[in-house]
């Protein structure tokens, strides 16, 4: 190709994890033709952001594509981060699927009077009718400016936290009590450390109950096609982990294994930080959440009439720790031997690239089921997207099948040519 020639096709695809993967076997199935660029390699995430000891929270048989199972992987058990990524990969070998490694979309801009948009890449510019942004929203660590850099303290994200020994000696104040914040601090007290948990809002359902799992109870009973959040929650934090062959998260047993439970880190001044009043109403609004869906499930079982051994134990709550009844509402760093601070704090969207408007005023896609207002412009591996699976791998794949039928759609009016004996009538 020479300097002076741009490559077109029909739909660009920016990432190759996947929500672009799944993007792309939609399209072939319609016969769209379509380009992945993803600047690093298939799956980039779960090789290099993530710890080394994480598992899918979900069970093989479920967290999956509908066309390939894990092979070598126990149906009931629990992926690894490894092998999710290698699935990723054999799954985009598997449908063909167009995707260029290395390549780094830098800008996407609509073209000026003509029909779509101009892409400029690491790789040489593209043109495209439409754009998927298939990045999702997990792309910048989010890390709230508590703590200065001049602290004293090692502050990491969990994107970049990899094991216990990347840590310096001493004990370590982990940020956030959803799947990633509790695996981490557990992991950390079984390597000995002293850990602080800050524990906030979160739903806390069961791994498993009366012989099924959490990811069955919550497709049975609707859950995951629950189209938005609970009122006033933008995004729901879930407590929950497929870590150590998969265990139902109760924060009463983190802190009878060693782990000191705070509230939310609100604030932090002269080495000292400072936690919210909330533990107890965090403690006590999981449990809620948790036998809720114990109760949704026996109604379930006895309105089918299904033959699911009892689990009365399930509903067995134990005491609350000291660190629940007597609450520790500030704490000095050093005193207390904390040397580190891991943030499980999420993350944040960038799309600095998409130069379109699809954005509202801090920056967050605007779209219908990732539709965006900007004609020939989608979103694809949104939490929340159009359910509540949307960012798992099952969800983005059914989001994927929407977007494509949308752009077929289009496609058929961009065809539509007017019979001769109405335009010369």
């Amino acid at each position: 190709m020479s300097s002076q020639e741009i490559e077109a096709t029909e739909v660009l695809i920016v990432g190759g994890g996947q929500a672009g993967v799944a993007m792309s076997e939609h399209l072939s199935a319609l016969g769209v033709a379509h380009v992945v660029l993803e600047r690093h390699r298939v799956a980039e995430r779960w090789r290099s952001e993530r710890w080394d000891s994480l598992v899918a929270n979900g069970p093989a048989w479920h967290d999956r594509f509908p066309g390939l199972e894990f092979e070598g992987v126990d149906p009931d058990a629990f992926a690894t981060k490894d092998r999710v990524a290698q699935y990723i990969e054999d799954y985009a070998a598997q449908i063909g699927a167009p995707v260029r490694t290395g390549v780094e979309v830098q800008s996407v801009r609509r073209l000026p009077h003509a029909d779509g948009f101009h892409a400029d890449t690491s790789a040489g510019p593209i043109r495209a009718r439409y754009v998927v942004a298939a990045t999702g929203a997990f792309q910048i660590p989010a890390i709230p400016p508590l703590v200065p850099e001049q602290a004293g303290l090692t502050q990491i994200h969990s994107a970049g936290y990899r094991n216990p020994a990347q840590l310096p000696a001493g004990g370590v104040l982990v940020v956030g009590a959803g799947s990633s914040g509790v695996q981490i601090a557990n992991e950390l007290r079984q390597s000995g450390r002293e850990v602080t948990l800050a524990v906030g809002p979160h739903d806390r359902p069961p791994q498993r109950y009366r012989d099924r799992s959490f990811v069955w109870w919550l497709g049975v009973l609707g859950k995951w096609d629950a189209a938005t959040p609970a009122e006033g929650a933008e995004h729901v934090t879930i407590a929950v982990s497929g870590a150590d062959g998969g265990r139902t998260i109760d924060f009463r047993n983190l802190a009878a294994d060693g782990i000191t439970l705070v509230g939310r880190a609100n604030a932090y001044a002269d080495g000292v930080m400072r936690f919210g009043t909330d533990l107890a109403t965090n403690i006590r609004g999981g449990d809620e959440n948790y036998l809720a869906l114990l109760d949704e499930a026996d109604a379930y079982i006895e309105r089918l009439g299904l033959d699911l051994p009892e689990e009365p134990a399930a509903r067995e709550l134990g005491p609350d720790p000291a660190s629940v009844t007597s609450p520790i509402l500030e704490l000095d760093l050093a005193r207390a031997g904390i040397t580190s601070i891991v943030w499980a704090t999420g993350f944040r969207a960038d799309y600095g690239w998409l130069q379109v408007n699809a954005f509202d005023e801090v920056g967050r896609p605007v779209h219908q089921r990732g539709v965006s207002p900007e004609a020939g412009v989608y979103f694809l591996g949104l939490p929340w997207q159009s359910r509540r699976g949307s960012s798992f791998i099952w969800g983005v794949w059914h989001d994927a099948k929407y977007l494509a039928d949308q752009i077929a759609i289009q496609q058929g009016y961009r065809a539509y040519r007017p019979a001769p004996h109405l335009t010369h009538a």
